[in-house]
């Protein structure tokens, strides 16, 4: 009796072991496997390169590399002098246009005031019209190079167009620029966010509103977010356009393939933005 009641223990705890054991195993494969979370994961902003958009000698800089902006801070200013005087020539001219408008005004209110009995020429009536048109849009145009006058002396003041960091900045006073050429870049803060490369068959269990555990690579402690999206497509790099324009797919085939990566976008809390670098690597774990 003792002898059975041994092997019967025997087998139980061998039937337990194995059942842990495989257990384990299905644990392990389906949280390597099919599991939610990656280690590819990085942190993303948009960046807006800061260029002006008109030329001339910088006479001020506002800001130094790696600074907090708010949206509309000036950030640089190029001289000015050469767009003031544009600007109060404008002026003269519209003042001088605005003259001669209500001249022509003036001459066509006379004329067609005029009674029955004095005889004007329809070639003359003509004329006098045709001036006061012509009067009209030399004004109109006149307003109009006041407007761009303005236009371009407001804009001698680079200012942020968003909420960021003003970043790899190396502007100096005295450097002449040229309307479009990028000087520095300014990260937009509010678009602060993690995208985590998931595999795709990992995709059937992610969900937008999913819980989101981001640990930086050099973080401490883990940073809450949601999913705010899934990317709706990837490039398929087994095909390209050809030199007729038809699709051209790659020849060869692998049979042991590889999952693509799809990026997941992840909102974060916006108090732990102040500890994101934009390009860090994170680690992403989902809640579903």
């Amino acid at each position: 009796m003792k002898t059975v009641l041994n092997s019967l223990r025997r087998f139980s705890l061998t039937g337990l072991v194995v059942l842990a054991a495989l257990w384990s195993g299905y644990k392990l494969w389906d949280y390597y496997m099919d599991e939610p979370w990656t280690r590819d994961g990085h942190v993303r902003a948009d960046v807006v390169p800061v260029a002006p958009d008109v030329s001339g000698f910088v006479t001020e800089v506002l800001v130094r590399d790696n600074q907090q902006v708010r949206l509309g801070d000036v950030l640089f200013r190029i001289d000015r002098a050469r767009y003031e005087i544009a600007l109060k020539q404008a002026e003269a001219v519209l003042e001088g246009r605005r003259a001669l408008l209500d001249e022509a005004n003036a001459d066509l209110k006379r004329y067609r005031a005029l009674t029955p009995d004095v005889v004007v020429s329809k070639q003359r009536m003509d004329q006098v019209v045709a001036a006061q048109g012509s009067a009209q849009a030399a004004y109109d145009q006149a307003v109009a190079d006041v407007g761009l006058a303005k236009l371009n002396l407001a804009r001698s003041e680079v200012r942020a167009s968003v909420n960021g960091v003003v970043t790899n900045m190396d502007l100096r006073p005295g450097t002449y620029l040229t309307p479009g050429k990028g000087v520095m870049a300014l990260l937009d803060s509010d678009t602060l966010h993690v995208e985590g490369y998931f595999e795709e068959t990992k995709l059937p269990r992610i969900h937008v509103g999913n819980a989101a555990n981001v640990r930086l690579l050099g973080g401490a402690h883990a940073l809450r977010g949601r999913v705010e999206s899934v990317a709706a497509g990837i490039e398929d790099r087994d095909r390209s356009a050809g030199t007729t324009l038809l699709a051209s797919v790659n020849p060869t085939f692998n049979w042991v393939r590889l999952a693509q990566r799809v990026p997941v976008r992840i909102a974060l809390s916006r108090a732990n933005q102040n500890e994101l670098v934009a390009g860090t690597t994170a680690t992403v774990d989902l809640r579903q």
